[in-house]
């Protein structure tokens, strides 16, 4: 198995994509050598990639670098220009093509069902995002009623609907980085998610999203839109309801039900479990081998191509001629 160079523009930045990278990263370990690599800030104790493609031609030919960042991945196909390079798509609408020596790991099918269609000659895996041990369910009273993630969240919610939910239950509205968002989603009874405004603007997709099924393990009745892969693993009215439905007073009104019925979710272990590390490793334990086996089959093909090449340019008519010659 190659080594595996995982690309990231710096190591501290509080963005969900770069977290659900480094948990592949961590989950890798188990099977090959695997680390970070940094291509745009240094960072101490960190490989850089400059100097990495520093290295001779063999070395480089026994790695594979994993690029996942959809702005610099254009750039990144130039600079790693034959070499092996996987792109694992946590969103999709960023407009590039991919080479069909691109191997794609895709974390939802969402993202599998759009690359299958706009690169269908490309091997497309699944691969779901992990979700990790710290989001589970404590079952301990809860002082938040309702819990809101400022970032990707709707006009509708935060101008329209939050402002009548605040007048009658209590509300926590965060806005910016949490370091332990788990204690604050095992504290609230119901977590309200919609990113389909956010996602349309920037032209780009919700390429997993996350924040609901971690609430959701977390034991929070979820009231969330359906946009793009969100429907990989939402279910209305079985395991959520759907948020921005006909009008705010609806949507008011389900909530607040919701609210003196709730009590905490125990309904959705099957669900969880499915995204927890151990499954992940299962399916990485079965995919980065044929990635593997992609990028051997490739080098041996390009290897004879080669040979065939240099065979045709040294061939001469006139010194077949000569050794045919008595």
């Amino acid at each position: 198995m190659r080594k595996l160079y995982f690309l990231f523009p710096e190591l501290n930045i509080q963005q969900g994509g770069h977290t659900a990278q480094m948990a592949f990263l961590e989950i890798s370990k188990r099977f090959c050598t695997a680390e970070a690599v940094t291509y745009k800030q240094k960072s101490e104790g960190v490989k850089y990639l400059d100097d990495v493609l520093m290295q001779d031609a063999e070395t480089l030919q026994g790695c594979i670098f994993v690029i996942h960042w959809g702005p610099h991945v254009s750039n990144l196909l130039k600079r790693l220009k034959g070499l092996s390079v996987v792109y694992v798509a946590h969103s999709t609408g960023w407009g590039f093509n991919l080479p069909t020596t691109v191997p794609i790991l895709a974390v939802s099918r969402h993202t599998q069902s759009y690359w299958a269609t706009r690169a269908p000659k490309n091997p497309v895996f699944y691969l779901p995002n992990v979700l990790v041990e710290q989001f589970h369910n404590n079952s301990e009273p809860r002082g938040i009623d309702i819990l809101v993630m400022k970032r990707k969240t709707s006009s509708y919610v935060l101008n329209e609907l939050l402002p009548r939910l605040q007048s009658r239950c209590q509300v926590k509205l965060i806005d910016g980085w949490v370091d332990d968002i788990a204690d604050e989603m095992r504290n609230s009874k119901i977590f309200l998610y919609d990113s389909s405004e956010h996602w349309s603007k920037q032209g780009v997709s919700e390429g997993f999203g996350l924040p609901p099924l971690e609430a959701m393990a977390c034991g929070c009745q979820v009231f969330s839109s359906l946009n793009h892969a969100l429907s990989d693993y939402l279910e209305p009215n079985v395991n959520c309801y759907q948020l921005g439905v006909h009008s705010t007073q609806y949507d008011l009104e389900r909530i607040l039900k919701t609210l003196d019925l709730w009590v905490p979710k125990h309904t959705t272990d099957q669900l969880v479990d499915a995204y927890r590390s151990e499954k992940i490793a299962d399916r990485m334990h079965i995919i980065l081998p044929a990635v593997n086996e992609f990028f051997n089959q490739f080098q041996r093909t390009r290897s004879k191509s080669a040979v065939e090449a240099k065979a045709k340019s040294s061939f001469s008519p006139l010194a077949l001629i000569s050794a045919l010659m008595p």
